[in-house]
């Protein structure tokens, strides 16, 4: 129990550092409101009900932009419950936000030991870990996904660390469980960019493997960490899968649609060039690393929020900025910067010249490597070539995101360093060793300093393009160029007030490490004085971007699902399906929330990874009609019969029965009955078949669709060929039941005919009628059709994709498979605890 004691200690004062800083939010019970987490509610409303009522999961939603399946919004799979139990116990049972902190400290801190570091060590290196910026402006964010996979990631790392120091099978244990535990917590973002570290760490110690002569004992860990990944990733084969499959149809997919011009630029599948590098660090930008302000903070926080920029303010622009951000980035926008600690900084780059040995370079490597794709459109010719010929890296956007690479390396480093300095007190005095420091203290303290005296010798200007063009038409000519003086000059303030700060810390670091040197100072006052500096440097930093005040009532979160006047009108209709559009905020909100999918089936929502079809029809023709409409509708003050319908033909054919206006000085929200929707299912007169995507969905320009179904030509065989269809009084369908996965209709019809159903296509719908399967053609661009014989009918559609069985069955095999590696490993500690005398 004694050999243990140093990591209780250490884990007792994680849950202490954790509690602390969310202290009294965590106690009193009260949460953040998040964007995004309010949105997976709204989004996941209809699933929750449905799996309430009947004890089991759909797998589609018709509850945001018009049907989607739901193998992300938070997927869960029954192979995955006990996975849910071992991570419960790994989290301690601690409660929200305080088992984020929790879990980020304790990975990297079992990494650290993984690599024989000291536990007292190795719980600084899980707080210079835990407590870098980035991490607590994901809380707030609601970016909860991504901070729990980035959590996972380091114990992950630290299993291929034990596997190569020859503990094979604790190494195979540890990277097959926490591999299994970050692909569950589903940001596979992360996990692809930690990929690359992985590779990294293998170059490394291949080159060890090969210089020692080992290269037998590197195949054998390779082979047992490649076992313990296919396990891992089997485990959530299931999520895997279905995400795969279903990426093929988002954005991330390919179009089909014929680009012309700049659009044909884009990547040939996966994002739009454009959109994937939309948020990229500035050059510039990266010595956020070092000082935190270096371009201003964040852009939710304004120029009279900084008392360093408004005590150089002139008082006659006061009211221009309380409207202006701090934040003069290249980015669209930001909550705040990537900084991983000044001395954490200084440590890194101290370590690039004290520490010897392949993983050196390999952490050297991988830092640069993220930097540089971090910067994104910036840097396009090392961008282009990763989206282009790199697999997979054009899934996914925010390419400044990748920075959390360079946030995993650095305090590792950092670490790597403080260790050989503490074993080795005259490291730093060796000879060998002097230009490294004076090239450390230059490359940290020295530019941090310039930047506190000279804020212009790094960069050329400090407001943005935007903000220039703005400007120029807001304030009169004469007003202009001393407004951007001042201007400059207070942002010059901001980044100087946060230099000076950096370079202090540096310098007390410094300090710490002198004195030791010196031998006036023990090694573990030193390492407790340089934790306490970097914990205040950190912490004062994160709550700039996450602090009590942003904590509320937990009934805010609810709250924001409170019933309007408008949707108690709406729910009144029993009807069994019909879809509601919000104009309220339009546009920009429409496609920005889910709280209208909350109560009713949207045609709008909330999603990083919609259908790419539906997507398409946002951009060609549902944002225009909803132009179109909202004027149309104001005009004849809400008198929908005045209203020419075919302006909206699209929007009728997505059944959409209510539109919410906002109303009045306070623009409350006012429902508005629309006549026009073509209702849950119809019979069409004729098929249109075209050759391609782009014909598709011009078609939709010119057709009705009550009359004419647009269909691609690879559709033709599944409506047997038919271009007539067959439409009178007496052909009729009616929706009969309704669950978000299943749909039954009553059909009658004298002849053969087509119908067009209102119901998003997607594979892996299945359809009878009478009990006898048929196929499902896409018609209209997004919506199903199938042929349907003279008479009366039952017609039955559901969406139960078989393949869950199989990928179910695979992950119980990899589940079995690591329990026996862990029974494996415990009988064997057992017969070695059995042999000691």
């Amino acid at each position: 129990m004694k050999k243990f004691l140093p990591d209780l200690i250490a884990i007792l004062a994680f849950i202490i550092l954790s509690f602390a800083y969310f202290f009294p939010a965590d106690i009193e019970g009260r949460i953040l409101f998040q964007h995004d987490t309010a949105a997976g509610v709204g989004a996941g409303q209809e699933s929750k009900e449905y799996l309430e009522r009947t004890g089991e999961r759909t797998r589609w939603t018709n509850s945001i932009f018009g049907g989607m399946p739901t193998y992300q919004m938070s997927p869960s799979y029954d192979s995955t419950t006990s996975l849910k139990g071992v991570e419960k116990v790994y989290r301690l049972f601690l409660p929200d936000y305080v088992v984020l902190t929790f879990i980020m400290m304790l990975g990297f801190y079992i990494l650290l030991r993984a690599f024989g570091i000291s536990a007292w060590l190795a719980g600084l290196g899980g707080v210079i870990w835990a407590f870098s910026s980035y991490f607590f402006i994901l809380i707030p964010a609601g970016h909860i996904w991504k901070f729990v996979t980035l959590a996972y990631i380091p114990p992950t790392i630290a299993g291929v660390v034990l596997a190569y120091r020859k503990k094979y099978l604790l190494g195979g244990i540890i990277t097959a469980l926490f591999i299994a535990l970050q692909i569950q917590s589903n940001h596979i973002q992360m996990s692809y960019y930690f990929m690359f570290v992985i590779l990294f760490f293998v170059g490394a110690y291949f080159e060890d493997a090969y210089k020692k002569k080992e290269l037998p004992h590197f195949f054998k860990a390779s082979a047992i960490l490649a076992l313990a990944a296919v396990v891992g990733v089997c485990i959530n084969i299931s999520n895997l899968y279905h995400t795969y499959e279903y990426s093929k149809e988002t954005m991330r997919g390919k179009s089909e649609l014929k680009q012309e011009g700049a659009a044909a630029s884009q990547t040939s599948s996966g994002l739009d060039r454009d959109y994937i590098t939309n948020w990229s660090y500035g050059i510039g930008e990266t010595l956020t690393l070092l000082v935190p302000n270096v371009k201003g903070g964040g852009s939710g926080s304004t120029m009279s929020q900084s008392e360093a920029a408004m005590a150089k303010a002139n008082p006659m622009y006061s009211g221009i900025y309380s409207q202006l951000p701090q934040y003069f980035g290249e980015q669209p926008w930001t909550a705040g910067p990537v900084y991983v600690g000044a001395f954490v900084m200084f440590l890194f780059v101290l370590g690039c010249f004290i520490v010897k040995g392949p993983l050196k370079w390999a952490l050297l490597g991988a830092t640069i490597f993220s930097i540089l794709l971090s910067w994104g459109k910036n840097f396009m010719g090392l961008t282009d070539f990763f989206i282009d010929y790199v697999p997979m890296y054009n899934k996914f956007r925010a390419v400044s995101s990748i920075l959390v690479i360079a946030e995993f390396t650095i305090p590792l480093l950092a670490i790597f360093a403080l260790k050989e300095i503490l074993s080795k007190p005259d490291t730093l005095k060796l000879k060998e060793n002097r230009g490294g420091v004076i090239a450390t203290l230059v490359l940290t303290a020295g530019v941090a300093l310039i930047l506190a005296v000279a804020p212009g010798a790094f960069f050329s200007g400090f407001i943005t393009t935007q903000e220039m063009a703005a400007l120029k038409q807001a304030l009169p000519a004469e007003h202009l160029a001393p407004f951007v003086a001042n201007l400059t000059e207070m942002r010059e303030a901001i980044i100087a007030s946060d230099a000076w700060r950096s370079f202090f810390i540096i310098m007390i670091g410094c300090l710490f490490l002198f004195l030791y040197q010196q031998r006036k100072l023990k090694a573990s006052f030193t390492l407790a004085g340089i934790a306490l500096l970097c914990l205040i440097d950190m912490w004062s930093i994160n709550k700039r971007y996450l602090n009590d005040e942003q904590f509320v009532p937990k009934s805010k979160q609810t709250e924001a699902f409170v019933k309007t006047q408008a949707d108690e009108m709406i729910l009144q209709d029993t009807t069994l399906n019909y879809r509601v559009l919000n104009f309220i905020g339009f546009p920009g909100n429409t496609f920005n929330e889910n709280n209208t999918a909350y109560w009713h089936k949207s045609v709008g929502g909330y999603h990083a990874a919609k259908l790419r079809r539906y997507q398409e029809m946002i951009d060609h023709h549902i944002v225009p009609e909803m132009q179109e409409t909202y004027q149309a509708v104001a005009t004849a003050g809400g008198q929908m019969d005045s209203v020419d319908a075919s302006k909206f033909r699209v929007l009728n054919m997505l059944n959409t029965k209510y539109f919410i206006f906002p109303a009045g000085e306070q623009g409350q929200a006012v429902p508005v009955v629309n006549p026009y929707a073509y209702g849950n299912a119809w019979f069409i007169d004729k098929v249109q078949y075209v050759n391609n995507a782009n014909e598709e969905i011009d078609a939709l320009n010119d057709i009705f669709p009550t009359e004419t179904a647009v269909v691609d030509v690879k559709f033709k065989e599944q409506l047997k060929g038919v271009t007539e269809g067959y439409k009178d009084s007496l052909s009729t369908i009616q929706l009969t039941s309704y669950e978000p996965n299943r749909l039954v209709y009553k059909a009658s019809t004298p002849k053969d005919g087509v119908v067009v159903f209102s119901e998003i296509y997607y594979p892996g719908w299945q359809a009878t009628i009478d009990g006898q399967p048929v196929d499902i053609a896409r018609a209209d661009y997004i919506l199903r059709a199938i042929n349907v014989p003279a008479g009366e009918h039952t017609i039955e559609m559901w969406f139960d994709p078989q393949s869950i069985q199989v990928t179910e069955s695979i992950a119980y095999a990899a589940l079995t498979l690591l329990l026996i590696g862990v029974i494996i490993f415990a009988l064997m500690q057992r017969s070695k605890i059995a042999k000691k005398p």
